[in-house]
């Protein structure tokens, strides 16, 4: 049995499972052609029997399973009571821009009943990397009502992905291999239909594992605002004004606590010199009396 014999034979088994693969995506007639193009090659391949070599070499390209990295498509949403949603708007573009992410929708709701408040639904994406500190920033613009985060692990899906193009690219250069050397008409046009969908399977796959990509680089925003108050009426709930009033007392007393804590420890710090200059102090006032002979208490 020469090189070529097992190099042959080793592509034809190669092609009859990205056949198979690609059969589960497409409709009966498809099938149905890639079932003929895998019986015509199965039948030239029957006439070469399996070696050990080529038995060895498969056997070779078995590892052990490895431990797959996590790859987390990271989603936020976040709804948020401010101001004003027309400035809220440019403010969080503002902080899109600086967090090197786009705005991918924009709706505004302007309520037609006076007494209602507007609001705006805005989507966005952020680089992952920025996804906690672009929350933090925005969290800032107003009250925040609720906040979640929620993530997904698609690492096993992209080494999937990766390892089904690495065997559909040799594939494909195997095919191309055969289609040179192949003698009939018939056996050419029959890799030539086995060639064709394993390059429409790598394009959908190649997509499907790009879209995985980008979504782990980029997580999704997606923000809610509120009008504090309607447009026509600008008295505030009572609810709102009692939460508004308690956070800025609670601010009041911590900026005011910290104050004396960092006066406590300048204090404490420069302590030392406090003793010496009353010592000093104290000092000179004994000599100053004992020179001009008057006692003190």
């Amino acid at each position: 049995m020469n090189k070529g014999s097992i190099l042959f034979a080793t592509l034809l088994g190669g092609i009859v499972l990205s056949s198979c693969a690609a059969a589960n995506n497409g409709g009966s007639e498809t099938m149905s052609m890639r079932q003929n193009s895998s019986n015509s090659l199965n039948q030239i391949a029957a006439t070469i029997p399996p070696t050990a070599d080529t038995a060895n070499e498969m056997a070779s390209k078995i590892k052990a399973p490895t431990k797959v990295k996590s790859q987390l498509i990271k989603k936020a949403t976040m709804s948020i009571v401010v101001e004003s949603i027309d400035k809220s708007i440019n403010e969080v573009t503002q902080i899109i821009d600086k967090q090197q992410g786009d705005l991918i929708k924009l709706a505004q709701n302007q309520p037609k009943d006076e007494f209602a408040r507007s609001t705006a639904s805005i989507q966005l994406r952020v680089p992952q990397t920025t996804l906690d500190n672009t929350l933090t920033q925005i969290a800032k613009l107003g009250i925040v009502k609720n906040r979640s985060i929620t993530a997904e692990d698609v690492g096993d899906r992209i080494v999937d992905f990766q390892a089904q193009l690495v065997n559909l690219r040799k594939t494909e250069t195997n095919l191309q291999k055969i289609m040179d050397k192949a003698g009939s008409v018939r056996d050419t046009l029959s890799v030539s239909q086995e060639l064709s969908n394993v390059r429409d399977s790598i394009e959908r796959i190649g997509a499907q594992l790009k879209n995985l990509q980008n979504q782990v680089s980029y997580s999704t925003i997606t923000l809610n605002l509120e009008a504090a108050v309607s447009t026509k009426n600008p008295q505030r709930g009572f609810g709102l004004q009692v939460q508004e009033t308690w956070n800025k007392s609670t601010n009041s007393v911590g900026k005011f606590s910290m104050g004396l804590l960092k006066l406590a420890i300048w204090l404490m710090a420069y302590s030392p010199y406090v003793f010496i200059l009353a010592f000093g102090i104290y000092g000179f006032n004994r000599w100053r009396s004992a020179k001009t002979g008057v006692k003190l208490d």
